[in-house]
């Protein structure tokens, strides 16, 4: 997921991307609201609608939240979005970053920096790096103390831990590949994205919130520099919270490979077959398994795709409904209702 333009132009549209459930929307906006912030012109921002948020299977593009979320950091002056004890202030990741990037020889070293960092701010995230042996050999837990927070829907353990991997991953210039993730929460509604999010087995009502990888990744150099961190700067938060598909699954490798049809076409479950070397029965098997369908991924792919190209206000809903396989608008329309309650007018911009 990508931050818009600096110049304000909409992205074309493209390839496929995960939407966001109206969930993390509405918990994004707690401590706004917690705050007294009006929050209509935060949606606004963002182009949301603010009719989505009373409609349970509304979700919005990784763009728009990636908006919304920098619209409650600016109206808070609060990078904590009014969940923590005490505001941590707008540019303090941004200094974090500097502080780190010019500073660290090597991953540990980084992980341990940003760590005293944050330690400085009164009610700052706490996490702490521990080197540990376990079942599968050397292995490394960035441990994170999220007790001081108020916040009922687990919204910043998940923010921070995917931040943290995808900021040690940035820092690296690799994907950390994690053994696992453990939460102290409970399994949320929504604990089947979490592999989308980790793409590792995640465990909850763990004694600890924390993400588990391999220790000889602590020896790797960091590799970015000034113009590196110009450039992701730029882009934050939508580099920063992107939802990356790190999915391990059937389903996730079926998704991948749809995905990379678009918009020329959408493969049948055969073709797919044939490029994960299996048999269709056996891919079907597969994903019965995991709870799923071949037809229930196409579904969401096209989901997210329309979203994603309806939010953008420069792509026609005929022209969508074309790019997605459907033989008429009425039947895009139908299809789209099912998938989020709403019609496909409701998540333009302006409606």
């Amino acid at each position: 997921m990508s931050a818009p333009p600096d110049d304000g132009t909409p992205p074309a549209y493209s390839a496929p991307t995960r939407s966001v459930a109206i969930h993390h929307v509405r918990a994004a906006l707690r401590g706004a609201r917690r705050h007294g912030v009006d929050i209509t012109p935060l949606l606004e921002q963002a182009s949301v609608p603010p009719e989505l948020l009373n409609v349970p299977l509304a979700r919005v593009s990784p763009r728009q939240f990636a908006l919304l979320t920098k619209a409650v950091w600016q109206a808070l002056d609060d990078e904590f979005q009014g969940l923590g004890p005490h505001p941590l202030k707008v540019g303090t990741f941004a200094m974090m970053c500097h502080a780190v990037v010019h500073c660290s020889p090597d991953l540990r070293t980084a992980i341990r920096r940003s760590s005293t960092f944050y330690g400085l701010f009164p009610g700052g995230p706490r996490f702490q790096l521990e080197e540990e042996a376990g079942e599968l050999g050397q292995q490394a837990a960035l441990v994170f103390d999220l007790t001081a927070f108020d916040d009922p829907d687990h919204y910043l353990a998940e923010s921070a831990t995917v931040v943290a991997h995808r900021f040690a991953g940035w820092l690296i210039r690799r994907r950390i590949t994690l053994t696992r993730v453990e939460f102290s929460h409970p399994a949320p509604p929504h604990a089947l994205e979490y592999d989308l999010l980790y793409g590792a087995p995640c465990t909850f009502r763990a004694p600890r919130t924390a993400l588990v990888f391999d220790r000889a990744l602590l020896e790797l150099p960091v590799l970015q520099d000034e113009s590196g961190l110009h450039a992701f700067l730029r882009r934050a938060p939508g580099d920063v919270l992107a939802r990356l598909d790190y999915g391990s699954t059937a389903a996730a490798q079926v998704r991948r490979l749809l995905g990379q049809s678009l918009p020329d076409r959408m493969p049948d479950p055969e073709d797919i077959a044939a490029r994960l070397a299996v048999s269709a029965q056996t891919l079907r098997r597969r994903l019965a398994a995991e709870g799923t369908s071949f037809q229930r991924i196409r579904d969401q792919l096209r989901r997210d795709e329309a979203i994603a190209a309806l939010a953008t206000g420069t792509v026609s809903i005929e022209d969508i409904s074309r790019r997605l396989g459907f033989s008429e608008p009425s039947a895009f329309h139908r299809a789209f209702k099912r998938w989020t309650g709403s019609a496909p007018r409701s998540y333009q911009p302006g409606d």
